[in-house]
C-alpha cells in the first residue's frame, strides 16, 4: 500500500539523518475505503493524488505549529504491506480523518518511492495558509480561501537520491 506522511523540512532531514521516520505510531494518508466514498472514483491515481493532498493539508498543520520553519509542505511517499496501514474504524466518516491510516512503527526510509516537496515560489502562499489555519478552523470563510491558496501550488516529485540536496546546506 502507498501511504503519505506528512512531514517538515526539518522532520524530512531528521529522518534523513535517523534513516527512519518515527519512532511509531506514524500518521500517513493512504486510499482507505472512506477516502474512495468520498473522491466517488475509481481510478487508482486520482485516489492517490487526493491522499497525497490529504497528507499535504496535514503537513501545513505541521507547519502551522512550528513556526521557524521553512514554509515548505512536505510529503512523503511510501510503500508498506497492507496490514502496517491500519484505518481507525472509528473515525471513517469524518471528514477530517479522511484517508487517514496509522503506521505502528517507525518507517524505514529504505520504504521511501518519493519526496514530495513545495518549490519555492508557494513559500508566500504556505505562509499565509498556516497562519491562516486556525481561523479556517473555527469558520472563517476568508481564512479558508487562503488555506484553499496554498493547494494551488502543485507538491514538486523527488525522487529519494536527492533528499540529502532537500535537507542539506543551502536547501
Amino acid at each position: 500500500m502507498r501511504v503519505y506522511v506528512p512531514l517538515t523540512l526539518p522532520r524530512l532531514a531528521q529522518a534523513h539523518e535517523a534513516g527512519e521516520v518515527g519512532p511509531g505510531p506514524l500518521t500517513a494518508y493512504a486510499v482507505t475505503p472512506a477516502l474512495r466514498e468520498w473522491y466517488v472514483s475509481d481510478d487508482i491515481e486520482e485516489l492517490e493524488y487526493a491522499a497525497l493532498n490529504r497528507a499535504a493539508l496535514a503537513s501545513l498543520r505541521l507547519l502551522a505549529g512550528e513556526p521557524g520553519t521553512a514554509r515548505r509542505r512536505v510529503v512523503l511517499a511510501a510503500d508498506v504491506p497492507d496490514r502496517a496501514a491500519v484505518a481507525d474504524p472509528d473515525r471513517g466518516l469524518d471528514a477530517g480523518a479522511l484517508g487517514e491510516v496509522r503506521i505502528a512503527g517507525a518507517l524505514p526510509l529504505a520504504k521511501a518511492a518519493a519526496v514530495h516537496v513545495d518549490a519555492d515560489d508557494a513559500e508566500q502562499d504556505v505562509t499565509a495558509a498556516a497562519d491562516a489555519l486556525g481561523a479556517a478552523d473555527q469558520g472563517d470563510d476568508d481564512a479558508q480561501f487562503v488555506v484553499d491558496g496554498a493547494e494551488d501550488h502543485e507538491l514538486l516529485w523527488y525522487a529519494t537520491q536527492e533528499i540529502p540536496n532537500l535537507v542539506g546546506p543551502g536547501a
